[in-house]
Order: C-alpha cells, then sequence, then structure tokens
C-alpha cells in the first residue's frame, strides 16, 4: 500500500479511505479497464459498417485492448496470471456484456441476409469465450507471430464468415 500511495501521490490513510487492501485497488483497475474495453467495444457495435466486418472488428479490438491493457500494467500482468480465477470473478459483468453486444451483432447480420445461424445466443457464447481463450496466447504473441494484423484479418474473416453461414461473394 506504500508503494501504490507513493505512486499515486496520496497518503496511505486516503487509500484506505477508499479501498480496504491492495485487492481492491487491484479489483477497481480490472473494473476500470474493463469499462474501457467496453466502451470500444460498444463504439464499434455503434458503426454503420456491416454486420460481418462489426464481428472480426470486434475480435480484433477484444484481443488488442486486452493484450495492450495487460502489458501496459506490470503488476496487472503478474496478477493476470497467477490469479486468473479472480480476475475471472471481477469480469462476469463484462462478459455478460460482451456477449449481448455479439447477440446484437449476429441478429444484425441475420436480418440483413448474412447469417444463417439457427440459435443466436449459443453462438454468440461461443464466439465470447473462443475470444477469450486466445487472450494469453495472443498477449504472448503465439498466434500469428511476426505477421501483420492486415495480413491475418483475411484468414480470421474467412473462417469466422465460415463458422456464421456467411456466403462469400464472388
Amino acid at each position: 500500500m506504500n508503494d501504490i500511495a507513493q505512486s499515486s501521490g496520496k497518503g496511505r490513510r486516503t487509500l484506505y479511505t477508499y479501498f480496504k487492501s491492495k485487492e481492491e485497488i487491484y479489483y477497481a483497475v480490472i473494473e476500470s479497464e474493463l469499462e474501457r474495453l467496453s466502451d470500444k467495444l460498444d463504439e464499434v457495435a455503434a458503426k454503420r459498417i456491416p454486420p460481418q466486418e462489426k464481428i472480426i472488428e470486434l475480435i480484433y479490438m477484444h484481443l488488442s485492448m486486452i493484450r495492450e491493457t495487460v502489458v501496459r500494467n506490470g503488476n496487472l500482468r503478474a496478477e493476470f496470471f497467477r490469479n486468473i480465477w479472480m480476475v475471472e470473478k471481477v469480469r462476469k459483468n463484462f462478459d455478460d456484456a460482451e456477449i449481448e453486444l455479439f447477440r446484437k451483432v449476429f441478429r444484425e447480420g441475420m436480418e440483413d441476409g448474412e447469417f444463417d445461424i439457427e440459435n443466436v445466443e449459443l453462438i454468440a457464447d461461443i464466439t465470447h469465450y473462443c475470444i477469450k481463450g486466445l487472450e494469453v496466447p495472443y498477449i504472448y504473441g503465439r498466434i500469428a507471430h511476426g505477421m501483420k494484423e492486415e495480413d491475418t484479418k483475411p484468414q480470421v474473416a474467412k473462417f469466422v464468415y465460415g463458422a456464421l453461414g456467411k456466403f462469400q461473394r464472388k
């Protein structure tokens, strides 16, 4: 707590006014970062672009923001990997909101005739958890090592569109 107080320019007593422990501060940092990510995902979802493009942008935004957040916050990075279950508890509301965002975009795609999905709720859940499962390898650079985003997007899009029943236009 002394280090946190010194870094923040606040006194220890001030910190204890708002937080009972450094774990509570850690939770607050995670929640703040997840709000930031949620805002960015909402911006993507609000864009006036086809639903199939939104899905790809949502995937890349999620992964890049998670990596940037974890890398930028050294202590967050260490704790993220050390106590993933604590992180899971804090991010439950974010996960639920992200799943709902995917449902919305998938419904848009169904209405536009771009997606052929039988169960939007199930596909949104699967999409969310697949992306979440990619977080750690993405943070460590184990996915598409050495490739640029513009090189990977067409392959990711092909994979995602195939899973969503998207018919490729010729």
